[in-house]
């Protein structure tokens, strides 16, 4: 595990547990470098005072708050410090909620909790009541100077916490198109949805983009022959429901595939389950 991003306990009623907050999730994008096009070498990003011009070392840079025009104030570790403890350092808990009942828009970035020692009892505890309970902790807590709204929950024997949005800070569209559609073709998107349904497996997602740009850009640099660009396609305007009908045909023969296959591997097994008892009663 990384090293932990934030310590501080989780706090509700008259209950508190001690824990370390850890990245539960990475970035997998591909970093890329400002290159001179004239030899290809990297161009390096100055931190520079912008009065005079002149580079400043890096023991020299501190933060700062702008409180008015041109004037800034150094905000600095010990500042932090000032301010009340529980506010810094505690995971408040406000409420606890159905997931169900939280938009997926809401949430931001996935954080690990895990008990610091001698917390491990009343986080085992915490973890079993909500599951139990099938509800979510809504809380507040101050991660890197900014106080997030949050919700924590259990994942396997771990509790997650997920930052999240404020309500201001959901932006609500705009013009949303509300074109009729007939009760027909609904029921057909829904027997389509249902034709596809299947388990959350996570894993067998996988970024293809990332792995075509960087087979792409590993070719370049061997000097290999790069494929033609494709071209724009554009927009077929396609009858909906013949659209649909297609589609949901499709999905019954695939399913129906899906089917054979495993019941002929169920038999085979049973075959082979059979045979195996029969040779032990032999």
């Amino acid at each position: 595990m990384a090293r932990a991003i934030w310590s501080g306990a989780i706090s509700f009623g008259l209950v508190s547990v001690p824990v370390r907050m850890y990245s539960a999730t990475e970035s997998k994008e591909l970093k890329f470098h400002f290159l001179d096009r004239r030899d290809m070498a990297p161009i390096g990003y100055d931190k520079v005072n912008k009065e005079t011009g002149k580079s400043v070392d890096a023991d020299d840079i501190v933060r700062g708050f702008e409180v008015s025009k041109g004037r800034y104030v150094e905000l600095t570790d010990e500042d932090i410090d000032r301010l009340d403890v529980e506010l810094t350092h505690a995971i408040d808990i406000c409420d606890f909620v159905s997931i169900d009942e939280i938009d997926p828009v809401y949430f931001r970035k996935a954080y690990y909790l895990l008990p610091q020692e001698g917390a491990e009892k009343p986080y085992r505890l915490l973890v079993k009541a909500l599951g139990q309970t099938g509800r979510v902790a809504i809380a507040k807590v101050v991660i890197r100077n900014k106080q997030h709204l949050a919700a924590i929950r259990p994942v396997n024997d771990a509790l997650v916490l997920e930052t999240m949005y404020y309500a201001d800070e959901v932006r609500q569209p705009e013009d949303v198109p509300t074109p009729q559609v007939r009760a027909a073709e609904v029921e057909m998107a829904a027997t389509l949805i249902e034709n596809l349904a299947g388990k959350w497996e996570p894993g067998k997602y996988h970024d293809r983009y990332r792995s075509e740009l960087l087979g792409l850009l590993q070719k370049k640099a061997k000097g290999q022959k790069l494929p033609e660009p494709s071209g724009e396609e554009e927009g077929e305007v396609v009858d909906l429901m013949e659209a649909l009908r297609r589609s949901v045909a499709a999905t019954k023969k695939r399913s129906a595939a899906s089917r054979g296959r495993k019941t002929s591997g169920a038999k085979k097994q049973t075959a082979s389950r059979k045979k195996a008892t029969s040779r032990k009663a032999s």
